[in-house]
C-alpha cells in the first residue's frame, strides 16, 4: 500500500504540472494525462507517433463524471454498465470540458469508469478525468504487461508509476460501445 500511495502523489504532482504518466489501469498499462488539458494530450499523441484524428479516451470514477464531462446521457446507459462484466468504455456524444483535441471529429468521446483501486484513488483524488491511451507507439502491439512496454514509451513519460510492474496478470483491451436511441452498438 506504501507504494501505491507513493505512486498516486508522485502521479499528482505530474499531472497537475501538465505532464504525462505510465500507469496499470483496470485493462492494459496507460498512458496518462489531465484530459482537460489540450498540450499534455498533444504530448501523447507526439510520444506515441499517433495521428491526431485518432481519438483517445478517458477514465472517470462514477456516474456523476459523466455527466459533468457529457451533455444530454441517457441515463439508461448506466445500467447496462453495472451489468457487464468486463471493463467497458462507452462512446459519449457530445463531450464537454475535455480537451478540443482528444475529441473524435463528431465531439464525442469513449469513456471508462473504472473499477480498478489505483485508477480510483488517482482520479478521484486528481478531481479531473484521466486520458488512457495504450502504452505504445502507434501501431505497434499493446504491450501485455508493464515489461513488454518498449523503453521510448517509459523514457517519454514524466512518471513511470511502480505499483504492479511485477504483475504478470493476463490484461485485456476494454470492450467499446456506443449506446444509441436506448441501443447498443458493439464497435470492439
Amino acid at each position: 500500500m506504501i507504494v501505491m500511495e507513493t505512486d498516486i502523489e508522485k502521479c499528482l504532482q505530474v499531472l497537475r504540472s501538465g505532464g504525462i504518466i505510465l500507469y496499470p489501469t483496470d485493462t492494459i498499462w496507460g498512458i496518462g494525462c489531465d484530459a482537460t488539458d489540450d498540450k499534455a494530450v498533444e504530448r501523447i499523441f507526439q510520444l506515441k507517433r499517433r495521428p491526431p484524428q485518432r481519438s483517445m479516451i478517458v477514465l472517470m470514477v462514477d456516474e456523476r463524471d459523466v455527466l459533468k464531462y457529457t451533455a444530454a446521457a441517457d441515463l439508461q446507459v448506466f445500467d447496462y454498465l453495472k451489468k457487464t462484466g468486463k471493463p467497458t468504455t462507452m462512446i459519449f456524444e457530445h463531450a464537454i470540458g475535455l480537451a478540443d483535441n482528444l475529441l473524435a471529429e463528431d465531439g464525442s468521446i469513449g469513456i471508462r469508469l473504472v473499477k480498478d483501486e489505483f485508477c480510483r484513488h488517482l482520479i478521484k483524488r486528481f478531481k479531473k478525468p484521466i486520458v488512457s491511451t495504450s502504452a505504445n507507439i502507434s501501431g505497434q502491439i499493446s504491450p501485455a504487461n508493464f515489461k513488454d512496454i518498449s523503453n521510448d514509451i517509459i523514457n517519454g513519460v514524466d512518471y513511470a508509476v511502480h505499483y504492479r510492474r511485477d504483475d504478470l496478470s493476463a490484461s485485456i483491451p476494454s470492450s467499446v460501445v456506443k449506446w444509441k436511441n436506448g441501443k447498443i452498438e458493439i464497435i470492439r
